[in-house]
């Protein structure tokens, strides 16, 4: 699987970093208040986002390149764990964003949003300024949008000031997106949310929380995004299999050591 690490564990090749919601919010806001000048990206890996990185080296690369890796699912906590190290939390951006809005509420920071289609990035944009005012919405605009387009819209969110910007494109679109245009933000924290608009938008439910903790809420998402079942019903299994295998290959290794 890898070497580990402290505070870090190695799965299909990416290095997460071991950290609770609270350790993450923290190394947030210090990147913000310390800004360097440069705009570091944070991911948000899942079973379906570690098979990708497992089958596409350059996404694997563009994953590791990242300021920091957090680990979202049940999969990603049973990998871990199968390696003896125990996640303190599952750090799904649905949780940690808002979270990270309502602890560090009223100290002046502001936020763009960029992603999903035109309907649903105006309602997400508007449940969030209703649901955070201690943050500033900074602007947002929809993820379709062509390369030729690309310039204006980094100018835009350049314009805007924000110290956060929320991308959801999905993987592997919003990971290579942000990895492409670092060099060009000038935001000091970028992150990849994955489904986070449509569920601000009202296109998705979250499960119950006795689902959520029990570690089923894929299946709540599989009922409302049925075209996704090739994610759940192929992947999950197949994520399953590469973590058994690297493990009895690390194991035959160290035998041979």
């Amino acid at each position: 699987m890898g070497a580990q690490t402290e505070g870090s564990v190695v799965i299909l090749g990416i290095q997460i970093a071991n950290l609770s919601s609270q350790e993450a919010i923290t190394d947030i806001e210090k990147i913000i208040r310390e800004w360097d000048g440069r705009a570091h990206g944070i991911f948000i890996v899942n079973a379906h986002t570690l098979n990708l990185a497992h089958e596409y080296p350059a996404y694997r690369d563009v994953i590791n390149s990242a300021h920091v890796v957090l680990a979202d699912g049940t999969g990603a906590r049973w990998a871990a764990r199968m390696q003896g190290v125990r996640l303190k939390d599952n750090l799904v951006g649905t949780d940690l964003t808002p979270k990270l809005f309502n602890v560090t509420a009223g100290r002046g920071y502001r936020y763009f949003l960029l992603g999903a289609d035109p309907e649903i990035i105006g309602r997400a944009a508007k449940y969030s300024a209703d649901a955070y005012p201690g943050w500033d919405l900074a602007g947002f605009h929809h993820g379709y949008f062509g390369q030729d387009e690309t310039a204006q819209i980094i100018e835009a969110i350049n314009v805007s000031r924000p110290h956060l910007l929320l991308v959801g494109m999905g993987n592997p679109k919003q990971e290579n997106w942000i990895n492409a245009h670092l060099r060009e933000l000038q935001v000091p924290v970028c992150i990849g949310v994955g489904g986070l608009f449509d569920h601000w938008g009202g296109n998705l439910k979250r499960a119950p929380l006795w689902v959520r903790r029990q570690g089923f809420e894929w299946l709540q998402l599989l009922l409302q995004q049925p075209h996704k079942w090739r994610r759940y019903i192929l992947g999950n299994p197949k994520f399953v299999m590469r973590i058994v295998r690297e493990l009895l290959w690390d194991r035959l290794q160290r035998r041979k050591d």
